[in-house]
């Protein structure tokens, strides 16, 4: 789930609205100045005709006079400030405000996409997925741990599905909470219905709401976009996609298992991982997965990546959606 095309020139048109919107208020504010302070637009002239003049000696190589210009221009430029304040001006009044000061509403810094255009492009896709809905619906506020019960017991290590997931709760929250400084991983496997779908979409609202890109895939549409992404090199729209991949903040995947496994998918899974690793990003990856069914159809070097590099969270108990019926009858 990456931009095509046509979502990648909505996200530019509407950083050429914020450009537009900045420029517009700019010159605004300069017709404000030049009004109230005839002398400012005088001095605003001069300094245009230096630095005219001084573009044309550097071309000509007359370094000789470049000083001289540099501290005319120096002294022009102070005069300045100093008539915007003395007319009631603050002294930052014709200085543009950007959006985003970082890429100042370009959308890129040195070549890279910002951070603002990965959010951009996160908020885009999930509302296009119509994942924006169930994020209202499914986030830690509406999360209830009066569907894990206490009696529901562990065998082999004797806690309770309502401890476990109470820890789990939390393990998710500080998930959250040192994000934007520690790399971290989760996998959460177990049982059908327990809740670790509404968990990654927990952590997936919180983080697109503090300004993190957030990037979600069922397993069989993930691995069709790598596979997209690998044979059709010379389509934008797919190289876009799979790349997103690779950049966003966090990756979810939801329902490992679910896909057609083969040599190409476990290939390619192991290097989505190894990539995001390496790059220090973080991805949460759900299943109904054994730890050993996922060791046999993902290869050793898959699991040994998961084992060593993600918080690994065995979720058990009830189906929750059978058992929100029932508790719906009862009511």
């Amino acid at each position: 789930m990456g931009l095509t095309n046509s979502q990648y020139q909505a996200i530019m048109r509407e950083y050429e609205q914020k450009q537009l919107r900045s420029h517009d208020r700019v010159a605004r504010h300069y017709a404000d100045v030049y009004e109230k302070s005839p002398d400012f637009q005088s001095l605003d002239e001069s300094i245009a005709i230096l630095s005219v003049q001084h573009g044309k000696k550097l071309l000509s190589g007359e370094e000789h006079t470049i000083e001289s210009l540099k501290k005319e221009l120096s002294t022009l430029r102070k005069k300045k400030k100093e008539l915007l304040v003395s007319a009631g001006f603050p002294e930052d009044y014709l200085e543009p405000i950007f959006a985003c000061p970082l890429c100042q509403d370009t959308g890129y810094i040195d070549g890279q996409k910002c951070r603002c255009f990965k959010r951009a492009a996160s908020r885009l896709l999930y509302e296009q997925s119509h994942l924006a809905d169930i994020l209202e619906k499914e986030n830690f506020n509406t999360f209830s741990l009066n569907y894990y019960s206490e009696q529901y017991i562990d065998p082999k290590s004797g806690r309770s599905s309502l401890t476990v997931m109470t820890d789990t709760l939390s393990v998710c929250k500080q998930f959250v909470q040192t994000f934007h400084d520690q790399h971290r991983n989760l996998f959460f496997y177990g049982d059908v219905g327990i809740g670790k779908t509404f968990l990654s979409n927990c952590i997936a609202k919180e983080l697109m709401d503090a300004g993190f890109s957030v990037i979600y895939y069922s397993a069989p549409s993930f691995f069709n976009t790598l596979a997209q992404g690998t044979f059709q090199k010379n389509d934008p729209d797919a190289q876009s996609i799979y790349e997103s991949i690779f950049d966003c903040d966090l990756l979810i995947i939801d329902d490992l298992g679910t896909e057609f496994t083969n040599a190409f998918i476990s290939t390619q899974f192991f290097t989505c991982l190894n990539e995001r690793l390496l790059a220090n990003k973080s991805t949460i990856i759900s299943t109904n997965l054994s730890l050993e069914s996922l060791a046999d159809l993902y290869t050793e070097r898959s699991f040994s990546r998961i084992t060593s590099n993600y918080t690994l969270l065995k979720l058990f108990g009830d189906d929750i959606r059978i058992k929100r019926k029932l508790m719906n009858r009862e009511e």
